[in-house]
């Protein structure tokens, strides 16, 4: 079976917000590669673009968890209106609770961490950066 992992764009951002996740989960960065660091690009982009990042991975147990910024001739990333969710199982309640109160803080919150109707502890929001993240551990699942 292959492993899912999660890869999120951002608008110039994206060193910001990793330093965040890597806040709540912990770990150290795998790559970071700034678009200056990239052959043949020198040229072809400003010295601001060229301080964006190009690549990031962070490992969260056993996935990776990375992104980078949209340079501005790719146009924008609409950060309101992603599709997905990243979506987190928890080990424990009180591993739910770490997350949720470390990747909540400054977002918006569509669904407080509690029990849910379908029988695991669950939470829905939006990270400060307009990420989606859902948090749920299963007490059957263990």
């Amino acid at each position: 079976m292959p492993q899912l992992n999660t890869h999120i764009n951002f608008n110039g951002n994206a060193q910001e917000a990793f330093n965040f996740y890597q806040s709540v989960f912990g770990g150290s960065f795998t790559k970071i590669i700034r678009f200056k660091d990239l052959p043949g690009l020198d040229a072809e982009v400003s010295e601001q673009e060229a301080q964006k990042i190009m690549h990031i991975a962070l490992p969260v147990g056993d996935n990776i968890l990375s992104g980078n910024d949209v340079p501005a001739f790719m146009g924008t990333v609409n950060e309101l209106e992603h599709r997905s969710k990243i979506a987190l199982r928890a080990q424990s309640r009180q591993e739910a609770e770490h997350l949720f109160k470390g990747l909540s803080q400054g977002g918006t919150i569509e669904m407080p961490l509690e029990d849910s109707p379908w029988g695991t502890y669950f939470a829905m929001f939006r990270d400060r950066f307009g990420i989606e993240w859902m948090i749920e551990y299963d007490v059957n699942q263990g």
